[in-house]
């Protein structure tokens, strides 16, 4: 392309770009009137435009007219808004699990040895006390094993005692003596054996409680692994149940706390912790804790659920409504009300409730918080909480006249 058509376009260019910039830059023909250039020609480029003082003079009207919902200048309104009052709330101060209950003590009581049953002394619901018989089994040929221990033990020992008498007459000697002697004790040791056997014929309450079901009745014949009774120590009840792993280091042994049957909502139990397992179950997070409730009336059944309830100090954060956190670059953030003034506070979300967000924050309960006319906000402004009293802005240099005004006479 030619040299002179390129210079062309390029002013044609320069042209349509200058007609523009008069056209919809603000303040673009002020600028030209400013170089000298004839207003006539300004004008017929460029529509009238308003000047400064008329555009802030119609902007402090309209504000005027809608009562200083926007933020001012130097003696302008202030943005209203509306702001909360900064609470202060608490977390991980109360713990609620469900748990299940099981007796103190809970023996499933077996026989011995196999045999048939010749006697049933309890019955179902009975209070028994450890070392109750609870059934016989037929025990004929434990008793007739015990006489025979017992005739081959007095046996013993009289040969004993003729053998102590022949010793002393020199008659015997002491290794005759010896052998009488063990004798007599290997005969002992089998009584007590038949005794044992004989005894183990009676099933015996291993510890005190409350008789189950019984499943067996007079004449069942009965082998090592069938259940007699079972046994259920009521007095106190223990009840596991599982927390969070957050409370790890919180819970100790002895420590208070209630607990409620579910069966039974109306009645709190007041009971203590009896047992903390010493690691957390890796699979839930959650570790393992015991709690022993009293009994006394006996109206608590193991294996019913309960409703544990703990309480510990917790930790406290500010809670702020939730309108007032804000989002940013840099995260979150509220506007907080100090002394008249907007100022920005980061925040760290803590937890998130119903009614309020607690945070991390540089907050106290005397701040108050912006939760609407947060558009209006900036740091540093002035703000006017909506149902306060305002306060009384800075007034400019007084231009009214002092002294006596002229009359018109003196005009």
């Amino acid at each position: 392309m030619a040299a002179w058509k390129q210079i062309v376009i390029a002013v044609i260019v320069l042209l349509l770009g200058a007609v523009a910039w008069l056209r919809f830059v603000p303040g673009a023909a002020d600028t030209l009137a400013g170089w000298g250039l004839d207003n006539g020609v300004v004008a017929a480029i460029a529509p009238a435009k308003t000047t400064a003082s008329e555009r802030e003079q119609a902007q402090a009207g309209g504000n005027g007219e809608r009562g200083g919902g926007r933020r001012g200048g130097n003696g302008g309104q202030r943005g209203v808004v509306i702001a909360q009052a900064v609470r202060q709330g608490t977390i991980n101060d109360r713990l609620q699990a469900i748990g299940t209950g099981r007796a103190l003590a809970s023996v499933t009581v077996k026989p011995y040895s196999a045999g048939r049953v010749t006697e049933v002394l309890v019955k179902s619901g009975q209070q028994v006390k450890a070392g109750d018989v609870l059934a016989k089994l037929d025990s004929e040929g434990e008793q007739l094993a015990l006489d025979r221990a017992r005739i081959a033990t007095k046996d013993a020992q009289a040969t004993l005692e003729r053998t102590n008498t022949l010793v002393r007459s020199n008659t015997a000697s002491s290794v005759q003596q010896t052998q009488a002697q063990l004798a007599v004790n290997n005969a002992q040791i089998l009584e007590r054996e038949a005794a044992l056997a004989l005894e183990r014929r009676s099933v015996l309450s291993p510890i005190g409680g409350v008789i189950g079901i019984v499943p067996i009745e007079v004449g069942n014949t009965v082998a090592i692994d069938t259940t007699i009774a079972s046994i259920d120590d009521r007095s106190s009840l223990l009840v596991d149940f599982w927390v969070p792993e957050r409370f790890a280091s919180t819970i100790q042994v002895g420590a208070a706390l209630q607990a409620v049957a579910i069966a039974r909502p109306n009645e709190v139990i007041d009971g203590e912790v009896n047992a903390v397992d010493s690691r957390v179950d890796e699979a839930s997070r959650t570790l393992q804790v015991r709690a022993r409730i009293p009994n006394p009336d006996d109206a608590l059944r193991a294996g019913q659920s309960f409703q544990i309830t703990m309480r510990f100090p917790g930790d406290s954060y500010p809670a702020v409504d939730p309108l007032a956190v804000q989002w940013g670059a840099d995260g979150a953030f509220v506007w907080a009300v100090r002394e008249g003034k907007a100022e920005r506070v980061p925040v760290r979300i803590v937890q998130r409730n119903t009614e309020d967000v607690l945070v991390q924050a540089d907050l106290s309960s005397s701040d108050r918080v912006v939760t609407e006319g947060i558009h209006t906000v900036r740091q540093g402004a002035e703000v006017q909480v909506a149902g306060s009293e305002p306060t009384t802005p800075t007034s400019g240099p007084d231009t009214s006249i002092s002294g006596p005004r002229a009359s018109t006479s003196e005009l």
